[in-house]
Parts: C-alpha cells; sequence; structure tokens
C-alpha cells in the first residue's frame, strides 16, 4: 500500500479544529477509575459522528471502535481513566476547564491518556476517508481502570471477549518517540506495628509514625543506589502514600503502613526488590520487637494481588498481580536508526 503522508497530515490539520474540541470535551468530564461511563458515552458519541463501522462497549466498561473487516487485527489503545487532580491550588488553570493557547492544551488528561484518544478517533476517520484499508481491520479501544489496575482491563479483553490483535500501539505520551521497551513496576506495602498509649504519656507506648519516619528516609536515600540502565533507565521508588491506625488524636499511634511506587529497570527482579527494603537497617531495627511488613499490595505472603475493580457499567470482578517485570525489544536495526 502507497501511503501518501503529506495527504495524511492535510487531514489531521484540517481536523485540528475537532481534535481540539473533543479533547477539551473529555478532559472535562472527571474520569477517575471506576467513575469512566460520561466519557465512554462522549467518546461513543464521537465514533459514531466521524463514521467509525461498529462501536460496542463491553461490560467492563471498555469501548471498542471498529474500522475495516480484514483478517488482520490491529489494535490501538487508550485509557480514559485519570488520577485525581490534588491539590487545586497547584494548578494553574482549573483541571476541567483546561487551557488552550492555539499550540497546547492542558488539563486534567490532556496525555494521559485522552490526548491519544482524541488523536486515535481523528486518525481513523482519516484512514477511512483516504482509502487506506487493506486486509486488516483497526481496532480503536477507549479502556478503564487503567489507572487503579494496569492490565485489568486488557486481561478482559483477551480472556472474557475473546479478542486477540496481533499488533498493539498504545498511545501513552513519549514525545511522539516509538517506545520499544518499559520499565517493570510494583506495588510495596511497608508497615509497622507499635503500642498506642494516652497522648499525655506517650512513653508507655510505641509510637508507629515514630518507627516509620527512618524508614521514609533510608527509602529516600535508596532510591539514589538502584540499577540503571542505559535503554530502559534507572530503577526508582517513590512513596505515593502514607496510612496510620490511632484510637484518636490524643493517643500515640499503634499503627503506620506506606505505599511504594517501584520501577524496575532491566536486571531487576520484584524479590529483589523486596529484600532490598528488608535490608535496610531502620525497617530491621523496627521489626526487632514488633512485626515490619513488607510485601505487595494487599499482602497474603510476598507474592500479593490487587483489590478487585469493579466495573462502572457492570459487575465483573477479577484480581490481577500487583507487580509487572520489565521488558524491551532490543532490535539492533532499530536502535541504530534513534
Amino acid at each position: 500500500m502507497s501511503i501518501d503522508f503529506k495527504r495524511v497530515m492535510e487531514k489531521a490539520e484540517e481536523y485540528r479544529p475537532q481534535i481540539a474540541a473533543f479533547l477539551r470535551d473529555m478532559v472535562a468530564i472527571p474520569s477517575e477509575s471506576c467513575q469512566e461511563e460520561e466519557i465512554i458515552q462522549r467518546i461513543r458519541g464521537e465514533m459514531e459522528h466521524v463514521g467509525f463501522d461498529r462501536v460496542e462497549i463491553d461490560p467492563m466498561g471498555n469501548i471498542l471502535g471498529y474500522i475495516g473487516t480484514g483478517k488482520h487485527l490491529i489494535a490501538m489503545d487508550a485509557h480514559v481513566d485519570t488520577v485525581g487532580v490534588g491539590n487545586r491550588e497547584n494548578w494553574d488553570h482549573d483541571p476541567y476547564t483546561g487551557f488552550e493557547d492555539g499550540e497546547i492544551i492542558s488539563g486534567r488528561g490532556t496525555s494521559d491518556q485522552e490526548g491519544g484518544m482524541a488523536s486515535m478517533v481523528y486518525g481513523a476517520k482519516i484512514i477511512k476517508e483516504l482509502g487506506l484499508s487493506g486486509d486488516y481491520t483497526l481496532l480503536v479501544t477507549g479502556t478503564v481502570q487503567e489507572e487503579d489496575c494496569d492490565g485489568l482491563c486488557w486481561q478482559y479483553i483477551i480472556e472474557e471477549s475473546g479478542i486477540r490483535p496481533e499488533f498493539v500501539v498504545s498511545t501513552e505520551p513519549t514525545s511522539l518517540g516509538i517506545y520499544r521497551g518499559q520499565r517493570g513496576r510494583m506495588e510495596i506495602l511497608v508497615a509497622v506495628d507499635g503500642v498506642s498509649s494516652h497522648g499525655s504519656a506517650p512513653e508507655r507506648g510505641d509510637n508507629a509514625i515514630f518507627k516509620m519516619a527512618p524508614i521514609l528516609m533510608e527509602l529516600q536515600e535508596l532510591h539514589t543506589r538502584l540499577k540503571d540502565d542505559p535503554f530502559l533507565g534507572k530503577g526508582s521508588l517513590t512513596v505515593s502514600e502514607i496510612f496510620y491506625t490511632s484510637p484518636s488524636r490524643c493517643a500515640v499511634a499503634d499503627g503506620c503502613s506506606i505505599s511504594v511506587d517501584r520501577r524496575l529497570t532491566r536486571g531487576e527482579t520484584w524479590e529483589d526488590a523486596l529484600e532490598e527494603i528488608r535490608q535496610l537497617p531502620a525497617v530491621k531495627k523496627a521489626g526487632a520487637g514488633s512485626p515490619c511488613t513488607i510485601t505487595t499490595v494487599p499482602h497474603t505472603g510476598d507474592w500479593s494481588i490487587r483489590p478487585s475493580a469493579i466495573s462502572p457499567v457492570g459487575s465483573w470482578k477479577r484480581n490481577i498481580q500487583s507487580a509487572e517485570p520489565w521488558w524491551s525489544l532490543l532490535d539492533p536495526c532499530l536502535r541504530k536508526s534513534q
């Protein structure tokens, strides 16, 4: 097939206003995980408007739009759920109203990953208008619950719906680079126990929050020592959440736990990542007199599962692993072309 890329780009420029308007419509709809129904319906309307051959919403809530009827199934994916907005005072503009200046559109979800959704929908429209069909079917997916449960959406599409594309393009933001690898990810729980007492006599208790404090500092230092890889980049960790248990605000805390987001690079395993934390001096000290638990989230031994996720439009539930390995495609010819 001969593709006139100049004509493709002309079409993309022609549809710039519609793409921008569609993206801003999506941004304006709050769509945190398990709250995606409204944005899915908005995407369905756009897919039908631009001429998709078939549009479906599966029982989990994922939207699937099809162009063509060829035997080779090629998929393009964007998850449409977002994280929350955090502290609104840190935003230069309203996260849902967003901002546009002719070159940049900002707002919650513009890059991760609703911008990809807008691009795919109009890319499919251009494919159809320019007659770029062949012996393939293009599947454009808007998937749900990715932020809370990486992989759950595609686990459903493959295992429950029986849809197995030959090739998948993810529209995660890469500054328009073609990425052929990715670091792995873990969710790790570190929990320490203490003993409560009245706040007026803290020496009678064992404050779990104080016990966690040096662990936090040593985790910050551990991040600087993690392995690096010239292709995938450096392994990393950050503390993303902190929790506590205490009888009241005038009592010594008897429990403290943190959630650690750990990214694995080449040569790192989930077992190694857990052991690195277990060997921290503050962790050993915290566990000397009372338990200190290091595990994937939530813990049922060292290898565990995330909580069940509930579909916004259905009742399907599934547990998935909370640790994914790194991967890379090291094709020498492709590397030379970078």
